[in-house]
C-alpha cells in the first residue's frame, strides 16, 4: 500500500488527481490537504509521499516544501504545478524535491512520477536534466536564478500586485524583513522599481 498525501489549493484539482491515482496505481490511499497548514497537520500520520503545488493562498509552496524537507527529511515531495519547469523545476529540486511535474503532463508521467519517488529515484525531465547539467557546466544564470528562495518569493508577490505588508503576512515574516528582501533582489536584478519586476516577472513566465 502507498500512502499519499495530496497538497493543492484547488478542490477540483484535487479530486482529478486524486482519481488518477486510487484507480491506475495499485493499493494507493490518498489523503488531501487545501493548504500548508493543513499538510503539516495532516503529516503528523505516515506517508510515503506528498504531492505539493507550488501556488497556494498564504505560505508559499516552496516555503512549505523546505519545512516538509526539515520535518521529514526522507519524505519525498513531488511538485506538480501549472508553472513552467524552465523557470520552477531546478530551485524546486534544490529546496528538496524529489520531482517536477506540471499539470499539462499526461496521467501516465503522473503514475510514472509517484512510482520513481516513493522508490527512493528522481524524477525529471530530459530538458530540466539538460539545464542542470548545464549549470554544473558553468553556464551564466539568468538574472531571478540569483535570487534566495524567499527573494523570489517576494518577488513573486510584487509582481503579482500584493502589497508589502500582504507578502509579509502569507511568508509569516515581518514586513521590514520583506522590504530588506525586496531591496535585495532588486539589487541583485539591476532594477529600482517594483514596475521593472513585474515587467520582467509576465516576460519570463515567473507569474
Amino acid at each position: 500500500m502507498v500512502r499519499i498525501l495530496l497538497v493543492d489549493d484547488h478542490a477540483v484539482v484535487r479530486r482529478g488527481i486524486r482519481a488518477i491515482l486510487e484507480d491506475q496505481l495499485h493499493g494507493a490511499t490518498v489523503a488531501e490537504a487545501g493548504s500548508g497548514d493543513e499538510a503539516l497537520t495532516a503529516l503528523a500520520q505516515p506517508f510515503d509521499a506528498v504531492v505539493l503545488d507550488l501556488s497556494m493562498p498564504g505560505r508559499s509552496g516552496i516555503d512549505l516544501l523546505t519545512e516538509i524537507k526539515h520535518r521529514w527529511s526522507k519524505l519525498p515531495v513531488l511538485i506538480m504545478s501549472l508553472h513552467p519547469e524552465e523557470h520552477f523545476a531546478v530551485r524546486a529540486l534544490r529546496a528538496g524535491a524529489s520531482g517536477y511535474l506540471t499539470k499539462a503532463a499526461a496521467p501516465e508521467a503522473l503514475i510514472d512520477a509517484v512510482q520513481k519517488v516513493t522508490r527512493g529515484g528522481k524524477y525529471i525531465s530530459q530538458a530540466v536534466a539538460e539545464r542542470m547539467a548545464a549549470d554544473l557546466g558553468g553556464r551564466a544564470p539568468v538574472p531571478h536564478e540569483r535570487l534566495s528562495d524567499r527573494e523570489f518569493e517576494v518577488m513573486r508577490g510584487i509582481a503579482e500586485g500584493v502589497s508589502v505588508s500582504e507578502i509579509a503576512a502569507r511568508m509569516h515574516l515581518s514586513v521590514k524583513t520583506v522590504s530588506t528582501y525586496r531591496t535585495r533582489l532588486l539589487d541583485k536584478m539591476n532594477m529600482t522599481t517594483n514596475a521593472e519586476l513585474t515587467r520582467y516577472a509576465i516576460q519570463n513566465g515567473l507569474v
